[in-house]
């Protein structure tokens, strides 16, 4: 998943454009779908956001509707157990399971709408980031904006290791498994364990090693990092600040409608 994930950021139709205006888009369009009071604007952006990533940045969509199910997955279960447990109004379904009432009523369901709503375009939003911005760029944005070196550093290294860390674990669980290790409970526990204090050891090598070749390197506390992209246009600029405004416009519209 991560090596398509690389491969889409640097291999995207949008890979030339700015990315501090990506994530002017990007980030915008999570904030408004955190403010909205209603669903109608984060589907809009939902659905638009969608469409620039597949029809415009060329992602393919079946990709992108395998990405979209692992959250929206925890999100139908979230809002299932908003709409039973919370609200109150009118009535809209009812069922008596092993002595229990459970019910949905309209400030429920509407507030389990807003969450899907919500968790949709966000994700959304932030899969446009991820697909169409390499993390490198990021970095580099963040700390000509004024982010701490140390801060942006470690997030660098941090983000690094975490793939290398998560091809270790993989090694280790096929060679687990080829010499039965998931056979039965206690089995899988044990590995599980031995996994855990494998990757801990490594994790602890990998920093060791880590140090030693960034002293040999004569390392002064600052990663080199030179700001990567191309420079905002001036129709990209109009077209970003125009998606937004109208985005926000929506939200002020609809602030007072309620889908049920």
């Amino acid at each position: 998943m991560h090596d398509l994930l690389d491969d889409y950021t640097h291999s995207n139709a949008l890979i030339n454009t700015s990315p501090r205006l990506k994530l002017l888009l990007g980030l915008g369009a999570m904030l408004i779908c955190i403010s909205s009071a209603t669903p109608i604007a984060p589907l809009f952006i939902a659905i638009t956001m969608s469409l620039i990533t597949v029809g415009i940045a060329k992602i393919p969509g079946r990709f992108y509707c395998t990405l979209l199910l692992i959250p929206l997955s925890f999100a139908l279960l979230s809002s299932g157990v908003v709409a039973f447990m919370h609200g109150g109004g009118s009535q809209l379904f009812a069922m008596n399971l092993f002595g229990f009432m459970f019910e949905i009523r309209d400030d429920g369901a509407n507030l389990a709408l807003l969450l899907i709503a919500r968790t949709f375009g966000g994700m959304c939003s932030l899969f446009f980031i991820s697909l169409t911005t390499p993390m490198m760029e990021i970095f580099s944005v963040l700390k000509s904006l004024g982010l701490p070196d140390f801060l942006v550093d470690l997030s660098m290294l941090m983000y690094r290791y975490i793939f290398v860390f998560i091809d270790q674990a993989h090694l280790i669980h096929n060679a687990q498994v080829m010499r039965l290790g998931d056979a039965g409970i206690k089995n899988t526990l044990n590995s599980h364990a031995m996994l855990s204090g494998v990757l801990f050891l490594r994790a602890w090598e990998q920093g060791e090693r880590l140090i030693v070749a960034m002293d040999a390197r004569c390392y002064d506390g600052k990663l080199v990092l030179m700001e990567q992209g191309a420079k905002a246009k001036p129709r990209a600029i109009f077209a970003v600040v125009g998606y937004l405004v109208v985005v926000e416009a929506i939200v002020f519209l609809t602030k007072d409608i309620q889908l049920l």
